[in-house]
């Protein structure tokens, strides 16, 4: 049976329920508490105080805490395909540009959410629900990577190179080790720049023979 529509009028947008409204305090006291602890170190109990619920209200919203975490990362990484989006549809927009811009949204996201993303790269080691999700969104990330520079070298943009799969997976690790890094470091605007212009350069010679 398909779920009911929650739809109103055209051109309305449903108001969040108290059942989205506690999920969303679950989270956010998640995403608060992993910037000073592991996820390992987090009580489900203080994750229903701080939202301000009953630890049986919590397991009606969530399995474990590994759910909660599960659920942020989704919501991060789908921030972070959007922001990559801005060179896998890049249209009209030189190639330097939008990569420079896509990178620089994707710091910014690593810079913002952290926390979460760190835990969500350690738990993959161990926890096998969030390692198929994982390999899903590498999956998700180097399939449009590879497609793109299918594209660009189709249309005489980039020239013909190693497997675009191959390249896409290389490309895709070293930007993630390289936003993980960072994020554990101190903020600093020239060092944030500066590792945005070493990538930038690194995708702009991988994919376009050019720096």
């Amino acid at each position: 049976m398909p779920p009911r529509s929650t739809a109103g009028p055209v051109g309305s947008r449903r108001r969040p329920s108290k059942g989205d409204l506690t999920s969303q305090a679950i989270l956010d006291t998640a995403e608060r508490l992993l910037q000073h602890r592991s996820l390992e170190d987090i009580a489900v109990d203080e994750l229903a105080s701080g939202a301000g619920i009953s630890r049986s209200t919590f397991y009606f919203h969530f399995s474990s805490r590994e759910a909660v975490l599960h659920a942020l990362s989704a919501r991060v990484l789908d921030a972070l395909y959007d922001a990559a989006s801005s060179w896998l549809r890049r249209g009209s927009e030189p190639p330097e540009a939008a990569i420079r811009r896509a990178l620089g949204s994707t710091l910014a996201l690593w810079r913002k959410h952290g926390p979460v993303l760190r835990a969500a790269v350690r738990a993959r080691d161990t926890d096998e629900p969030m390692r198929e999700f994982w390999t899903g969104v590498a999956r998700r990330f180097i399939d449009a990577t590879a497609e793109q520079i299918t594209l660009e070298r189709a249309a005489g943009v980039a020239p013909d190179g190693p497997d675009a799969k191959s390249l896409a997976t290389v490309l895709v690790s070293m930007n993630e080790q390289a936003f993980v890094n960072r994020s554990l470091s101190r903020r600093s605007a020239k060092r944030d720049n500066d590792l945005v212009d070493t990538l930038a350069f690194v995708w702009l010679r991988s994919v376009y023979g050019t720096s």
